[in-house]
């Protein structure tokens, strides 16, 4: 039986796939071996996964992440490979290129990420050949649910957006601007915290000046990270939750930017699902 995962900062996604196609699924914190130590991952996969199947069931083991760096692959290995002993492989990979077989399988084209942050890459059907890089919600993202996060409350706190609406959003979070302050200096995760804010922000499209941020955020996301690889021809894909409650907004501002949306998935998991059984057969 084959394990896959896919793990982003909040959550991560099992499915545990038999050889007739059948599929049962799990799920756990989210894993990630760039901000946690391994000690606190094996806890995780110890505490939270273990008890929902049986280890010694597992042949395969292939996890996709945020934070699976090179470096860090090698440590996500190991850590498997102690928890499923009888596996006779484990394999340990960017959220990145798993976002590519899930939305091309083994097709040219570019798969791209925007849930809590951002990324995209230009796929050759095996690797990943070209990448923009992301630099995180301080220096890039665009696109993403955390810079969004940070634009909106950016115009809330400049007076851009109206009284109305910066009234309603501290009634219904239960924040003053000296809160926003701390969540986003002084305690951990913030970008956890301002992507958040997308439900709200989503709710409230039928503003003028939050959909123009909004759009001005996903014009960018394609300027800076799309464009660059010089392949405006080809659709470009995206999983996560911002590119799929959003997608009405995204596809504006993919043709404002002179390019077409693909796939869109709201999680790599099922495509990655039909990635590995295809490759099984």
């Amino acid at each position: 039986m084959i394990l896959i995962a896919d793990s982003g900062s909040t959550k991560t996604d099992w499915a545990l796939q038999s050889a007739s196609g059948s599929v049962a699924h799990f799920h756990t914190q989210g894993i990630n071996p760039f901000h946690q130590d391994p000690t606190v991952i094996a806890e995780i996969l110890r505490r939270e996964l273990l008890p929902q199947l049986d280890p010694d069931c597992v042949s395969c083991v292939c996890f996709y992440g945020s934070g699976v760096r090179p470096e860090q692959a090698t440590i996500m290995t190991t850590l498997l490979q102690a928890a499923f002993p009888q596996a006779k492989q484990v394999e340990a990979h960017s959220d990145l290129l798993g976002a590519a077989r899930a939305l091309c399988g083994h097709n040219f084209g570019i798969a791209s990420i925007l849930g809590t942050g951002a990324n995209s890459c230009l796929y050759d059907g095996e690797r990943i050949v070209a990448n923009t890089p992301a630099l995180g919600y301080i220096l890039g993202d665009e696109g993403s649910g955390g810079v969004l996060g940070k634009h909106f409350l950016h115009e809330l706190y400049k007076g851009v957006l109206s009284d109305n609406i910066r009234s309603e959003f501290e009634q219904e979070y239960g924040l003053t601007m000296s809160d926003v302050i701390q969540r986003v200096y002084r305690e951990p995760m913030p970008n956890r915290f301002l992507a958040s804010l997308a439900p709200f922000i989503h709710r409230h499209l039928s503003d003028a000046a939050v959909a123009h941020l909004v759009m001005a955020n996903f014009r960018d996301f394609f300027r800076y990270n799309i464009r660059p690889y010089g392949h405006p021809e080809i659709p470009v894909s995206f999983v996560g939750s911002i590119a799929w409650y959003f997608r009405d907004q995204l596809s504006g501002a993919a043709e404002a930017e002179g390019f077409r949306l693909g796939k869109i998935l709201p999680s790599p998991i099922e495509g990655l699902i039909t990635y590995h059984l295809n490759n099984a057969l």
